[in-house]
């Protein structure tokens, strides 16, 4: 007899196909609007159509299979994730929850089964935003929120995006395409490798999010004096390589000590860079989140205050640039529990967890209700090669998935 679709072998074994899809010989690079992204919506298409669902390519280069529901036409559950990867990636992020989905709609067919609903399943061409540094970029589409300033995004090598478009066989003046009727739209739920080490030092399996953190990314570049490193006695000094330290130290203390607060300094750079010159000039940066936008918006202002004061007191200056801000985004509660007791009836214990990085969901809330699964990856390593998961954990994964689906409610008056 052979295998369920949603067991742990099988979909490895496709993610492993997926991830032969590279750029880079030895390296999983996986770019928006590629050659490889070309081919991989081609080998998703392939998977969707065996699993019985008419396959489509909307006008920014997502891949989406609906398989209909008990009579034609009916609003859809969404299930999605994301088909980029950053470059040196690991093959799990975004990828085992596109496959999962697939596999969840392939037991559907396989049973000859169909709900009062429709199923789509989307394989978002960006979320990363690794190759025009705008992300979500697939997800944002769907839900009517695309800029079209975008399309004059350039990558490293100087193409525009909207050419990008052109050339993967899009027309860059039809993305409105790609946007979802909200009526349409019953719900999206997306499962995703945790890429943290809670679940694994809770030794749980699975994990239903609460939150997607809301972020704010700031630059802060503090001004001093260069000078002579040999010839300025300490005292009268006007060190921003020294004053940053105590800088990063104190951004350290001021985001330790909340639950679901984190706040990281993340890269720094210290002119002229010299090993005889005081740096006269350093800019660093600062990622703060939490789950809450009152707490993070709270130590935002605690952090920047924090800061001056000790510019002052080191007598340099001081600036701050906000490079990002986004709220944090919440998962309806009435999925997270339809997560939880298909979790349950598995004989699965599912704790509750925010989630730290962005998803496509954050995106996809501005449209309809959201709910997400967390599966249990390596020591929470991701965007790196050394991402990984087990079998066992990837069927935990798809099963909760296929028991939320089989099983799902609308959370808002969105009845089928």
């Amino acid at each position: 007899m052979p295998d369920s679709p949603l067991s742990g072998p099988a979909l490895l074994a496709r993610i492993d196909a997926l991830a032969a899809i590279s750029a880079e010989p030895g390296r999983l690079s996986r770019l928006y609007l590629t050659p490889e992204h070309r081919r991989a919506n081609d080998l998703v298409a392939v998977w969707m159509r065996e699993a019985g669902m008419a396959v489509r390519e909307d006008g920014v280069g997502n891949i989406v299979g609906r398989y209909e529901g008990d009579r034609p036409g009916l609003p859809a559950l969404l299930i999605g994730s994301h088909l980029d990867t950053v470059r040196d990636a690991g093959r799990y992020d975004g990828m085992l929850g596109v496959l999962s989905g697939i596999a969840v709609v392939a037991e559907l067919h396989a049973q000859g089964r169909r709900l009062p609903f429709a199923v789509e399943v989307i394989g978002f061409g960006d979320e990363e935003g690794t190759r025009f540094q705008s992300t979500l970029i697939g997800s944002r589409a769907i839900a009517g929120a695309f800029d079209p300033a975008v399309l004059d995004k350039r990558d490293a090598d100087g193409v525009r995006l909207g050419d990008a478009l052109a050339a993967f066989g899009k027309d860059p003046a039809a993305w409105a395409t790609a946007a979802y009727d909200p009526v349409t739209v019953l719900a999206y739920a997306e499962l995703h490798i945790e890429q943290g080490p809670v679940l694994e030092s809770l030794d749980r399996a699975v994990g239903v999010v609460s939150a997607i953190a809301g972020a704010t990314r700031l630059a802060v570049t503090v001004d001093g004096f260069a000078g002579h490193a040999g010839t300025v006695p300490m005292t009268l000094r006007r060190d921003a390589l020294a004053a940053a330290a105590e800088m990063i130290l104190a951004v350290e203390t001021l985001c330790s000590g909340a639950e679901r607060l984190v706040g990281t300094v993340g890269r720094i750079e210290a002119a002229p860079g010299a090993t005889n010159v005081i740096p006269g000039r350093v800019r660093f940066t600062i990622d703060l989140r939490a789950d809450r936008d009152a707490l993070r918006l709270e130590r935002v202002a605690a952090v920047r205050a924090g800061l001056a004061e000790i510019a002052a007191r080191r007598n340099v200056g001081i600036a701050f640039e906000t490079l990002h801000e986004s709220p944090a985004v919440a998962c309806h509660p009435a999925l997270m529990a339809q997560f939880a007791a298909a979790a349950t009836a598995l004989g699965l214990d599912a704790p509750e967890l925010p989630s730290g990085a962005g998803h496509d969901a954050m995106a996809v809330a501005g449209l309809t209700d959201i709910a997400m699964l967390f599966v249990r990856c390596d020591r929470g390593i991701s965007h790196n090669p050394a991402e990984s998961i087990t079998a066992a954990d990837a069927e935990a994964g798809a099963r909760v998935l296929a028991r939320f689906v089989d099983h799902f409610q609308p959370a808002s008056d969105r009845a089928p």
